[in-house]
């Protein structure tokens, strides 16, 4: 038995013509159709990066005990219990974060890995002094930033043909191994490619492809809003990512040439995923993370050729998630699958669409909790203003790229385990750093048979109680921290009835109109939501003074009517130095809330 699971980063399925694009050349993705079932219902569950791959690892969720992580000591890897019973087990990638102090427990997990570098801001060349070619935009920069930005900017400068860059080594390499071990038995391969994750830096002939009118170079997208940019701005930065996703198609056609001529088919399992999606300026997003987790960000591609069935061309509706590929992976290779493992083996998803599960639950950690039955979608905000006291479990005090400081180590406290947890306890500390309020969105029902783009949330109580009790059973098999379910409004031994959430909606609109009374001033429309989104970040014995200095602020500017200016520049008062160039993109960002 031999498996091979190519992963991209940030592959968007409405990219794809598999999924029903038209303009996107990617004739290998349709040659993979072909081989392989195509699933139309599949989700993911924690996000972003290090926490998908966490999932990819242990086949559970993990966005309700903590964000970004490395693997903990007490976690079952599916690469790991792969090693331990004879499957030899090999990583290829060029995903940098995996050498960072966030991801550095997941490589040892394998028999071997090789790394290639460069991708993003990875900390690669030592260059001391800045180019004197590096564009003005970065030198204007701060803090990590900079740091990221800079170092794009001198990876950028050692890729000068298309086997220089980070996706074609990464491939080359997954080939180099096929090659050496097409004859041997019981090995998993995972060809891992950071792209088409943004910059979507890519070779000149793959932008032949999608020429476009826009001036400029556009090809990194910020975490933020578009509504000021420019159609043929935000035409462009898709182009930019299509030739990209065109890259990504070109090198998936080798492997599958591979598979092709030396007669793979018939015993090895071919996987093709991602992470999740992104927003190329749709609903006025760029990115992921700051922003609720729409479909162009959680409803994600997925390819599954099964050599024990032999089904090919075919799609499949059942409801699936990331944490169903470690124990599919465990189960083709006849291996016991964990107790701790949340998802679902997919050989009968695959052979007869059979159904796995009703629910799907997903987020990000400290945003919306979100479920899918596939029919409709609900994300959960956090009930009040605050976004509730929320706290990390976990024995890695490890952030994306660096430590937990000692200023939050000091205040930790050793929590009793979970029941995932092998019977260990965990210390408990708080966040490092505050994820956006979802209460500035606030909760959200959207009907995808009839709204399958998401633009509309609409009011149904009776469906929304429904999804919050199925979401309150999840967290519960979840093991999810009690200040969880109380940040969002809901009990875990209660459920919450269809007349309680219309009161409550009733309730949120009058703590919102109380606060404009305490102003005491005329706010325009466009400022309302931005300024109750900068509020429901103050603790509620706060809020008294934070509206007061607000106010105390206004009447020395002789301001009558609050306009959104005033409350960016009032935002950028509350921030740290570094991070107050973001404060008009998240406060102007807060204007879709129903």
């Amino acid at each position: 038995m031999k498996a091979i699971m190519i992963m991209f980063d940030t592959l968007s399925r409405r990219y794809l013509p598999n999924y029903g694009n038209d303009w996107v050349k990617m004739p290998n993705f349709e040659r993979l159709g072909e081989k392989t079932v195509t699933m139309d219902n599949f989700y993911v569950g924690s996000l972003p990066c290090m926490p998908a791959r966490r999932e990819l690892h242990t086949g559970r969720v993990n966005f309700l005990h903590r964000g970004w992580s490395p693997l903990e000591p007490f976690d079952d890897s599916m690469p790991e219990i792969l090693k331990n019973n004879n499957v030899y087990t090999h990583l290829i990638t060029d995903h940098q974060h995996y050498w960072e102090d966030g991801g550095a427990t997941y490589h040892n997990r394998y028999n071997s890995y090789e790394f290639i570098r460069g991708q993003e801001g990875d900390l690669w060349k030592g260059v001391v002094k800045d180019p004197e070619d590096m564009p003005e935009h970065i030198n204007h920069m701060l803090g990590f930033m900079k740091e990221i930005r800079r170092h794009d900017f001198i990876n950028r400068k050692y890729m000068i043909e298309d086997e220089d860059y980070p996706q074609a080594q990464c491939f080359n390499k997954g080939l180099e191994f096929l090659e050496k071990n097409k004859d041997a038995d019981n090995w998993f391969l995972q060809i891992e490619s950071f792209d088409p994750h943004e910059p979507f830096c890519v070779p000149d002939r793959f932008k032949e492809m999608y020429k476009d009118e826009f001036e400029g170079e556009f090809d990194w997208p910020g975490y933020g809003n578009s509504g000021s940019d420019s159609e043929e701005k935000i035409k462009h930065g898709r182009h930019m990512y299509a030739a990209l996703m065109s890259m990504c198609d070109e090198y998936l056609g080798k492997v599958i040439d591979f598979m092709d001529d030396n007669n793979m088919w018939d015993d090895t399992m071919l996987i093709v995923n991602t992470d999740h999606g992104f927003l190329m300026g749709e609903k006025e997003w760029w990115g992921k993370n700051i922003m609720p987790n729409y479909n162009e960000v959680a409803h994600t591609p997925f390819f599954i050729w099964d050599p024990r069935t032999k089904i090919k061309n075919e799609r499949r509706q059942s409801l699936s998630q990331t944490i169903d590929i470690a124990p599919t992976i465990l189960d083709y290779f006849e291996q016991e699958i964990p107790k701790d493992m949340e998802g679902k083996t997919l050989k009968d998803v695959v052979k007869t669409d059979s159904k796995i599960r009703d629910y799907g639950l997903y987020g990000i950690f400290g945003g919306h909790v979100n479920i899918t039955d596939g029919k409709y979608t609900y994300m959960r905000s956090c009930d009040t203003f605050g976004n509730g006291d929320i706290f990390e479990y976990t024995l890695m005090p490890m952030d994306m790229r660096g430590m937990k400081s000692t200023k939050i180590l000091e205040k930790a406290q050793l929590s009793k385990p979970f029941n995932f947890t092998k019977g260990v306890p965990l210390l408990k500390m708080k966040p490092s750093m505050a994820m956006i309020n979802p209460y500035l969105t606030g909760h959200m029902l959207f009907d995808l048979k009839n709204d399958p783009y998401q633009q509309n949330a609409i009011d149904n109580f009776e469906i929304e109680s429904e999804m919050c009790k199925a979401i309150v059973e999840l967290m519960v098999k979840n093991d999810a921290p009690k200040e969880q379910f109380e940040r969002i409004g809901l009990s875990s031994s209660k459920e919450i009835t269809a007349e309680q959430l219309k009161e409550n909606k009733i309730r949120r609109e009058e703590d919102e109109n109380r606060l404009f009374e305490m102003l005491g001033m005329e706010i325009e429309d466009d400022a309302k939501n931005p300024f109750l989104s900068l509020a429901s970040n103050v603790p509620k014995d706060f809020l008294g003074n934070f509206i007061g200095g607000f106010k105390k602020i206004l009447e020395q500017k002789n301001v009558d009517v609050v306009t959104i200016n005033e409350v960016v520049e009032f935002m950028k008062l509350q921030m740290p130095p570094q991070f107050a160039s973001f404060a008009g993109m998240l406060i102007k960002s807060s204007s879709r809330r129903k």
